[in-house]
């Protein structure tokens, strides 16, 4: 009988042990070991797959999913997000195509003006037709004559109207204030400047000396912005400024 207790007492002290043991074990378990255990072993999931099924995440919901489901559905948000940004960049290289197609045919029109009127003439039918510009101008400083079959200003009045966005030989792309919008796009070929201002995109044509401008513009506000890219138009006034002294000369 003594024996029997004997035996029975061992038993219990090994279960409390052994229980101890454990209780020890799983307090030495934190959050943060098992993130530091499943980072340095990305595989472990992959080597233990059926652990998969024993895992949940909270949804947003409230109910529970399986980690394979919480993958699945990331992956698939992914796979949206992927989508939009290639139909975004999809879009973006289709209208630069049109933009280069526009250039193109433009830079052909240009080389090809006998006098500064057709240069005129060229670029104004290009970007209403071509760029589908809703507003365009193509100024040149000097004396300014009402007989002139293309727009010529003094280069003080130009300062006037639309004073410091002269300055520098950068493109200006933004909102203008009625005033000045008015001043660049009244003009003939144009709509009637519209009362409450616009954007526009504005390209001095400066080589040493202010030659002139050239625009496209918008009565929406927004439409032309500081983060935009003005590449096409700056290539446009680059070729102006090499054929705009040859083809004055030849008039004077």
């Amino acid at each position: 009988m003594s024996a029997s207790k004997d035996q029975a007492a061992a038993q219990a002290a090994n279960a409390k042990v052994s229980q101890t043991g454990k209780n020890s074990a799983s307090e030495k378990i934190t959050n943060e070991s098992v993130r530091e255990f499943l980072m340095d072993n990305g595989d472990f999931l992959q080597r233990n797959p059926d652990l998969l099924d024993h895992l949940h995440i909270s949804h947003a919901s409230g109910s529970a999913v399986s980690l394979v489901e919480k993958q699945v559905s990331v992956l698939r948000e992914r796979n949206v997000e992927m989508r939009h940004r290639l139909k975004a960049l999809t879009n973006n290289a289709r209208e630069n195509d049109k933009l280069f197609e526009a250039t193109r045919a433009l830079v052909v029109k240009l080389l090809e003006a006998n006098s500064v009127a057709e240069l005129y003439a060229s670029y104004m039918d290009s970007m209403k037709k071509g760029f589908q510009a809703e507003y365009a101008c193509m100024i040149l400083f000097g004396d300014s004559s009402d007989g002139s079959d293309h727009r010529v200003e003094t280069l003080e009045s130009a300062k006037a109207g639309i004073g410091a966005l002269l300055n520098g030989r950068k493109p200006v792309c933004g909102a203008l204030r009625k005033e000045e919008f008015n001043y660049l796009f009244a003009s003939p070929g144009n709509s009637q400047p519209i009362s409450q201002g616009g954007s526009a995109a504005i390209m001095p044509l400066t080589d040493g000396a202010q030659l002139g401008l050239i625009a496209v513009g918008s009565a929406d506000a927004g439409r032309y912005h500081s983060a935009m890219g003005t590449l096409f138009l700056s290539h446009i006034a680059e070729v102006m400024l090499r054929l705009l002294p040859r083809l004055q000369r030849d008039e004077a």
